[in-house]
This record gives structure tokens, sequence and C-alpha cells, in this order.
């Protein structure tokens, strides 16, 4: 049986599945076209995608042999999973095994924008620093401030945990409510999302992209922050409308953002890289060797039940009252 592997992932996976199967890898540096993956997926039993993959219905149909589609993230936006069910496909995801590390680059990405590290970096190396200076690159505090939180999954709450190490009040909007045992666990209060908008100094968001949570982050949200609010967005770009953000972040009526998500992603909106109070990443939220080395296996482990005639252990929730 074969597996194609879109683009080529850490080896920890790939030899897994070598063990079992014929495993035709994508090794090119720039991304397959749509056509291209269709001609290379069409007799695969298994097909390994990236979130960027454009797994739509058109690909989908064009399957001959298809087992499952093992997307490489969390996330799974980029599948049409009612497409792969009506063809009885299995869609999974890797969940869970990035959420220390996503969390981390959050943080950072607060820190980074708070204390304009990526600015003082850039001004040392350029030569500029001749010495302390009172005024110098002043930023700000985190001890005493408010971190708002939209979505308090796993994610959401990992970076709860950090932020009660730095002595920061978390205020949290969710689908649902959480239990009050997790609640007080992080001493956190749930607010409506205006509520936590209006309030919050710092507003990190960690939800998936859904037709609930498009533009979610909109301009009229986007106008009741405060005008020293930091915004963070380490989940999905189109979670946030990134022309109105950059419009105020333009004009300073918000103090600055971080992102390793975009709206249109890899591509930016038109000016958003020559602001200086913003930090860009290039979507790396998982990008740690130990992590990425566990989405591959797990991947490969879906990839192996589904061909030996088992459910795979992390088909996504909309397949789980099917299979």
């Amino acid at each position: 049986m074969k597996v194609f592997v879109t683009y080529a992932i850490p080896e920890k996976g790939i030899e897994l599945l070598k063990e079992k199967f014929d495993v035709d890898v994508y090794t090119g540096e720039k991304f397959l076209t749509k056509s291209e993956l269709i001609e290379r997926a069409k007799y695969a039993e298994a097909i390994i995608t990236q979130l960027r993959d454009p797994i739509d219905r058109e690909f989908i149909s064009s399957l001959q042999k298809a087992k499952i589609i093992a997307n490489y993230a969390v996330g799974y936006n980029n599948i049409d999973v009612q497409a792969a069910s009506e063809r009885r496909i299995y869609v999974t995801n890797t969940p869970g095994v990035l959420t220390e590390a996503t969390a981390d680059i959050a943080f950072a990405l607060i820190l980074s924008v708070a204390r304009r590290i990526v600015e003082s970096d850039k001004f040392v190396r350029e030569g500029k620093f001749i010495g302390w200076k009172p005024k110098l690159f002043l930023g700000y505090d985190l001890y005493g401030k408010t971190l708002g939180i939209v979505g308090m999954g796993r994610i959401g709450q990992a970076v709860a945990r950090r932020a009660l190490g730095f002595g920061m009040k978390i205020v949290y909007y969710n689908r649902k409510r959480l239990p009050e045992e997790i609640e007080k666990e992080y001493n956190a209060q749930y607010v409506d999302l205006d509520t936590l908008i209006k309030f919050s100094d710092y507003i990190s968001i960690h939800t998936p992209l859904t037709n609930e949570t498009y533009h979610l982050i909109n301009a009229e949200r986007i106008a009741k922050m405060k005008p020293n609010a930091i915004l963070i967005n380490t989940a999905r770009g189109p979670v946030v409308d990134e022309k109105a953000l950059y419009e105020a972040l333009r004009e300073r009526r918000i103090a600055g953002a971080g992102f390793d998500v975009y709206e249109n992603e890899p591509q930016l909106t038109p000016g958003l890289e020559k602001l200086d109070n913003v930090v860009l990443l290039p979507h790396i939220g998982s990008a740690t060797y130990e992590t990425r080395d566990k989405m591959s296996e797990m991947v490969a482990i879906n990839v192996i039940q589904a061909l030996e005639g088992k459910t795979p252990q992390n088909i996504v929730p909309e397949q789980k009252e099917i299979f």
C-alpha cells in the first residue's frame, strides 16, 4: 500500500511507515501545486497533508484508493471533512501534542511585544547603543496586568498557567464556561468577549477557525481595545480581521501585536512588515524538535491504524459519529 507525504516531515514517523508501506515523500523546497498534489496522491491509500494543502472536494474526488487523509497539524480547516466523510475517508489531526510548545510561543510573543525585544535587538546590532538612557525602549509590565484569553482549551489553559507565574490577572472567553474547579485552578474569571476586549491589557487568541470565529476580532472589537493593549494571535489567521488590526496598529490606537499566523498566509497585509510595534513569526508555534517528532509519530500511527483496518485514534470530531 502507498502512503504519499505532501511535504517532508521528521524522520521518526517516516521510518515507522516505511516498515509497513511504500512511502512517497515529496522532498522539494517549493510547495506542490494543487494539480501536482492530485497527480501524486491519486492512487495512494493514505495521504499525509500539511495545513497549507488545499484538500478540497475536487482533490478528494480525484482519490482512487484513499482510506485516510492525515493532517500533520492540530488544525484541519484546509480539509473538506464533509467531502471526505462522503467517501468514507478518515480525516485525522495531531491534537494535544503541541500544547506546551504553542503556549510557549504565545508567551514569547507577549514578552517580545511588551518589552520591545526585536526592536532592541536590531538597535544594538546596528551599533546604535551608546549607553543606558532613562527612556530607551520603554515597554509595558506584565505583573499585575490583565490577560484576556480567547479560547480556553488546552493551549489557552497552558498560557494561563504561564501567566500565573508572572502575577497576571486572567479573564477568559470560551464557547462554554469551564467547570468551577478549573476556573479556580487558574484564578480565571469568565466574561463575555466584549468585556474581555474592553478590559484586557493583553489578549491572546486560542480558538479554532470556524464559521463562527471568522473575523471574531473585527474592526468594531479592535476599536474597543485599550490604547495600551497588545493582541497576540497563535491560533488561526482569519480569526482576526488583519486589515482592521493593521490600521489600528499603524495609527497607534493600540500598543502592539504579535503574530504567528496570518489571514492570507503566507502573505501579509501590505505595510504590516514595516511597523515597529509588531512581532512577526513564520508559523513556528509547534516548532521544537520534541514536538515535531511527536507530531510525526502521531500522524504515522494514525495512518498505520487506518490501513490495518482500525479506526485511527485521532479522527476529527466531525467524524466520530460516522466511524
